[in-house]
């Protein structure tokens, strides 16, 4: 049997007012996704591992079934390895974001959704002005981008910028972990010390806003009345980490894929031994080329055993706080990509297991990834149905799968359970 795992980016929220107590997973028409729903079983996942923060890296780590205290270095390390960067000994990585500052407040993480085209001249810009032989920046996708710093120290509190919108960037700067000395750092990694690379990181950050606040970039879109990319913010650091690949823990996934528009999920893939296939007109947002991601899909099936085909539109749409367009994502992933994958695979002669969840909740109303267990759905051909009717947090409560955690949703899956 062969497996494909459709992971909608943040798709789970909480009841909402407005849509008369409802979450939007209940209030989006998905017929495919509650079709698959009925006809197998769901159940809930937590995959916001204890102590962890919950953050997309974190939660489709844990759905791939990695076990987050052994194998966890930070977001920086998986966007590396994504976009070619083989980190050394005594390297470190860090994700940089590109986003616009406003009157000292984050006004977004994400620049206004500036393009890679654009973001490629300020990173390059930047490495040409703060770059040296400790410090070097790298090109990443639209506002994700790459800083490494040699021998910088990880024990470094840094906040993710999504989590922050509007509020004062000067106290959310980074910070030597409290007790940093209590918390073990590699040997050979560091020759500067946690405070040391808290100050540094802090330096390019400050130095980044001079330098990019009247660049031509951002000069045009003002111009055109679009946000301004006038500010770095690095965040999430670590080391090259120690992953298993899929294959070394499931014998059933002799070759697997990867499809996302998100340098962090390509990353991921790499260490866990999946192909990346690469997909014209994947954006990361609403609107993305499901239509290409879904052909993507089905050819990797014919070849491989295993995809991991993951979409981010909804979270985007849930960090806006835009509930019409985070139901119409929704509807999107279901209309556009669970339902034609079904439709394809469901005749096969080899059978094709279908699961369907989210990462983790986006409430619109929060704007940030919170770490409830999510909603999951699996079927193949021959499988026990349950009660469930509907796929939504709601009704996976009932699900035959009950809570799950760790690795136990993926052995279900690859078992066939």
């Amino acid at each position: 049997m062969k497996h494909i795992i459709i992971l909608g980016d943040g798709m789970a929220d909480w009841p909402v007012k407005e849509l008369g107590g409802k979450t939007l997973l209940q209030a989006a028409d998905t017929p495919y996704m509650d079709k698959l729903a009925r006809m197998g079983r769901s159940g809930r996942l937590i995959t916001v591992a204890e102590g962890f923060h919950p953050g997309s890296e974190v939660a489709n780590m844990s759905v791939l079934g990695y076990d987050l205290p052994q194998v966890y270095e930070g977001r920086g390390v998986l966007e590396a390895a994504s976009i070619g960067i083989g980190l050394k000994t005594g390297e470190m990585a860090m994700r940089c974001n590109l986003i616009c500052i406003e009157q000292e407040l984050i006004k977004n993480h994400s620049a206004g959704h500036i393009t890679t085209e654009e973001a490629d001249v300020l990173i390059r810009f930047l490495q040409e002005q703060l770059g040296d032989e400790r410090i070097q920046f790298y090109t990443g996708v639209q506002y994700r981008h790459l800083l490494v710093i040699k021998g910088g120290d990880k024990r470094i509190a840094c906040v993710p910028p999504h989590d922050v919108p509007l509020k004062p960037f000067r106290p959310l700067l980074a910070k030597p972990e409290p007790a940093a000395e209590n918390i073990s750092s590699p040997e050979g990694h560091a020759d500067l010390t946690p405070r040391q690379t808290a100050d540094l990181v802090n330096s390019l950050i400050l130095r980044s806003q001079e330098l990019l606040k009247n660049h031509p970039i951002n000069l045009k879109r003002q111009a055109e009345d679009k946000d301004p990319a006038n500010s770095i913010w690095p965040w999430s650091p670590g080391y090259r980490p120690q992953m298993t690949t899929l294959a070394q823990m499931f014998p059933q996934i002799r070759k697997g894929a990867v499809i996302s528009a998100v340098d962090l999920i390509n990353g991921i893939g790499y260490y866990a031994g999946l192909r990346r296939i690469a997909v014209e007109g994947a954006t990361g947002l609403y609107d993305t080329n499901y239509e290409n991601k879904v052909a993507a899909a089905l050819d990797a099936l014919k070849t491989d055993d295993f995809v991991y085909l993951h979409i981010e539109a909804s979270d985007e749409a849930g960090h806006e706080g835009n509930i019409p367009l985070k139901i119409k994502t929704i509807e999107n992933l279901d209309k556009r990509a669970v339902g034609p994958i079904y439709e394809a695979v469901k005749d096969w002669e080899e059978p094709v297991s279908i699961a369907v969840l989210p990462d983790h909740p986006t409430p619109c109303e929060l704007r940030t990834h919170t770490a409830e267990p999510v909603p999951f759905l699996i079927w193949h051909p021959g499988i026990q149905p349950d009660e469930v009717e509907t796929f939504d947090e709601v009704a996976a409560c009932n699900g035959s799968y009950g809570l799950l955690k760790g690795d136990e949703f993926i052995k279900k899956m690859m078992n066939d359970e």
